[in-house]
């Protein structure tokens, strides 16, 4: 029998390792290269800039001192820029005249005016102008009518706010509301919008005792009054035409003086010498108003309470004309912030100019740094963002700041040997 050979596979021969050492030396090449390349990869950070300047300021020197009235009560501010302070006990007492402030007011809120347009008319009814010759015998300022006269509505305001005419004042308070009643209500409702608190209207002529308020809540009335053009122009007139009086003048003795452009006087035997006023000086090229009020001035009557209380006002119409003026708040050169590189150097940011605000010793100032993100190398003496101040409602000034020192961007080798760039 034939007998089947028997096939064993022979074994395969081990596979080669010389190419494996090659190989994970590459690899370990090839992650050391990732690990020391990979800061190139990415852009170092940029500086970080850091205000240092405070919130607030105040501007140097001591603060004015006012020529204040001896008696009575008083208030004054700078339209847009602040309040200089007050004067005298902040109780509420009669103002006279000064009501019909309000009195034009709110009719120029409810049907507003444009400077010079004459508006709808008013009738005078038989009833108003029967009223005219008891209102006579009482003494009361007055302009003459008749029944079935009409007045425009900017004639009708001439009447109330230059001759300080009591009757036009009902008459163009019935006008408007319907009623006097109804207009006494729209008038307080008015006041205490306007934050016056410590004000309460009776009558709109202001010939009720109890017709009552502050010089302090006066200024707030009359900064709002003298933002409606009719009524500053109308203030402004030192004379008008009047349907059936003819011409009438402007009680106020002060206009055109010190820049005193209106408002309002009053004079009570219970109110005294009143008289709140709107004044205009300029200050670097820049028209501010001064708006005031003095009350409860002395006089045996109304030429003497008047006289009173002008001679008050003139000396405080100058006193804050002269305070107001111009001053730096960050001198040139001065720190508003730092900057810190990624390789931990250093530099300020400082005022190019002497930044100048318009405002009085002692007013307070809002200061801030506008700060764009800082380029990754900075030259010494370039312009980074800027320094601005704010006084009050006025718009933020403001100048450009520059770096004392330069930053330089991360070199290759910084970039390699810093872990933080």
């Amino acid at each position: 029998m034939y007998q089947t050979a028997s096939h064993t596979a022979a074994p395969r021969p081990p596979r080669p390792r010389r190419l494996l050492l090659p190989a994970v030396i590459i690899l370990v090449l090839v992650a050391i290269a990732l690990v020391v390349v990979q800061p190139l990869w990415h852009d170092p950070p940029r500086p970080k800039a850091t205000p240092t300047l405070p919130a607030t300021t105040r501007i140097p020197g001591p603060a004015p001192e006012l020529p204040w009235p001896s008696t009575g009560q008083a208030a004054v501010s700078v339209d847009g820029v602040g309040d200089l302070g007050s004067h005298g006990a902040p109780t509420p007492v009669a103002i006279g005249s000064v009501a019909k402030v309000m009195t034009a007011y709110v009719v120029l809120t409810d049907r507003p005016l444009r400077v010079g347009e004459p508006g709808p008319s008013l009738t005078v009814s038989n009833e108003q102008a029967g009223a005219y010759p008891a209102e006579q015998a009482r003494g009361e300022s007055l302009v003459e009518v008749v029944a079935g006269a009409r007045f425009t509505q900017r004639e009708a305001l001439q009447a109330v706010l230059l001759p300080s005419a009591n009757n036009m004042a009902r008459i163009l308070a019935a006008w408007d509301a319907g009623s006097v009643a109804a207009f006494v209500a729209k008038m307080n409702a008015m006041a205490t919008g306007l934050g016056m608190r410590n004000t309460r209207y009776t009558d709109p002529a202001g010939l009720a005792p109890d017709t009552v308020s502050t010089a302090v809540d006066q200024v707030i009335l009359t900064r709002r009054a003298m933002a409606l053009p009719a009524f500053a122009e109308i203030v402004a007139q030192s004379k008008a035409t009047l349907p059936v009086a003819g011409t009438v003048n402007n009680y106020n003795d002060l206009l055109g003086r010190d820049g005193v452009v209106g408002v309002k006087t009053g004079s009570t035997d219970q109110a005294g010498g009143c008289f709140v006023f709107a004044a205009a000086t300029r200050v670097g090229g820049a028209e501010f108003l001064v708006v005031g009020a003095v009350l409860g001035q002395p006089g045996k009557d109304t030429p003497a309470q008047l006289r009173s209380v002008f001679a008050a006002t003139t000396p405080l119409v100058r006193a804050v004309s002269a305070a107001l003026g111009r001053h730096t708040v960050v001198p040139a050169g001065q720190e508003v912030a730092t900057v810190r590189g990624p390789l931990d150097d250093r530099a300020s940011l400082r005022a190019g100019h002497d930044l100048e605000v318009i405002g009085w010793p002692g007013l307070e100032v809002r200061l801030g740094a506008e700060l764009p993100p800082v380029p990754r190398q900075v030259t010494a003496g370039a312009e980074h963002g800027r320094v601005v101040a704010t006084v009050g409602a006025q718009p933020p000034v403001g100048t450009p700041l520059r770096a004392d020192q330069p930053l330089e961007s991360p070199g290759v080798w910084d970039r390699l040997t810093r872990a933080d760039t």
